[in-house]
């Protein structure tokens, strides 16, 4: 049976201690203690208390209860951007000397923080096809202690089967990080058999793109190490969430169900047309697709493939053009990020896929006109087919 992250999710509703329908908001950086030897006693791990809000804040907790029931892991901590999350988990988790396999298509800035920042840590990094398993049996060295991958890989859309990397994983004591940012609710990686999830927020969980967050779901003894005050990775640096944020981020997270939803069926939608003419689009609900059976085998059925979809246009001057023509004509804006309720879309390789150099990018089979789109919350998507069609004609595209 499938895990349910929707109804996980809504069983975490309660009233705020003052019976308020949405959680108060604890805007306080700091906390106050009946004796110094309280305080002390919390300092030395003997007593559970709010101590400092790098720490835990009261706001930022009953999001991460949240979100730690929606992925189905005994806790989560959330910090300021998708990147604090990754970062702070790769740096608990590995000390020079280590390894780690990741897959070669991913995040711009995950890639660059593997590939030109971990290095000077000694921590190595082997970049593998993750739809290649022989390729990452092969490179598993002694010392790896990590196998990094995005369930619906950025920007190519391969799809990472969770299940046999969780069983390559176990059998060799080595930790799974899987970044499900492209497809909250549609996966459960722990379900599949991930060790730790973690997620920018910035994207489809909160959907305004208005503040960046970051999420790590884990079992309760990392989360407890990530935090520790002696030497917790995300204590020491600090990449806290404001309780602002946390409170607005919370409050939107129970709509994501309803969101992705339309998400997917919007940029199914679009996927189709976009095959009906000719397009070369990359869609994980199209049966040409390379994982659609693998897709179709471990996700959650009722939100659908995703609303993320790739087409190329060959060049980057052809992309250009198209984006701007969109943006100009109302479908969207030509703009980095996603999960957004308007459609945004940005050519891949010259901006969020930029740092992975052009070789790499080639041999990835990333195409220099690759153009990403994340499908946004539009109520009638033939509207807005009609205009994206009517863009691709005036530019002699079809």
């Amino acid at each position: 049976m499938k895990y349910d992250p929707a109804t996980r999710l809504q069983e975490t509703m309660h009233l705020d201690p003052h019976n308020g329908v949405n959680q108060a908001i604890t805007d306080s950086a700091t906390f106050a203690f009946d004796t110094g030897e309280d305080m002390t006693a919390c300092f030395h791990g003997e007593k559970e208390a709010f101590l400092y809000s790098r720490h835990w804040n009261p706001t930022g907790f009953e999001l991460s209860k949240a979100l730690a029931a929606m992925e189905g892991t005994e806790a989560a901590w959330i910090t300021g951007s998708g990147m604090g999350a990754i970062t702070a988990s790769l740096l608990q988790l590995c000390v020079a000397g280590d390894h780690i396999i990741s897959s070669v298509t991913t995040y711009g800035g995950t890639y660059a923080f593997l590939k030109n920042w971990m290095p000077k840590y000694n921590i190595e990094v082997t970049f593998v096809d993750i739809t290649d398993i022989d390729a990452i049996k092969s490179a598993i060295r002694p010392n790896t202690k990590v196998i990094y991958t995005e369930t619906l890989t950025n920007p190519m859309l391969q799809v990472s089967d969770v299940p046999k990397l969780s069983e390559i994983s176990k059998a060799n004591n080595i930790t799974l990080v899987v970044d499900n940012t492209f497809t909250p609710m549609i996966f459960s990686p722990i379900a599949l058999g991930a060790d730790i999830v973690v997620y920018s927020m910035t994207k489809f969980v909160n959907g305004k793109n208005d503040t960046t967050a970051g999420a790590i779901c884990a079992s309760l003894d990392f989360i407890n190490s990530l935090i520790d005050l002696n030497d917790g990775t995300a204590m020491l640096l600090g990449p806290v969430l404001d309780p602002m944020r946390a409170s607005s981020i919370h409050k939107n997270l129970f709509t994501l169900h309803i969101r992705m939803k339309q998400h997917s069926k919007n940029a199914a939608f679009l996927a189709e047309k976009f095959v009906e003419v000719g397009l070369k689009a990359n869609y994980p609900g199209l049966e040409t697709h390379k994982q659609h059976s693998l897709f179709k085998r471990d996700y959650n059925e009722e939100f659908g493939f995703g609303g993320m979809i790739s087409i190329d246009l060959e060049t980057a001057e052809n992309a250009s053009k198209f984006m701007a023509l969109m943006q100009k004509r109302g479908v969207g804006y030509l703009a980095v990020s996603l999960g957004y309720f308007k459609t945004l879309f940005s050519n891949s390789g010259k901006s969020t896929s930029s740092e992975v150099p052009e070789k790499t990018q080639k041999e990835m089979g990333m195409s220099e006109g690759l153009v990403r789109y994340s499908v946004g919350l539009d109520n009638d998507m033939e509207n807005t087919w009609q205009i994206i069609h009517s863009c691709l004609t005036d530019l002699k595209m079809l």
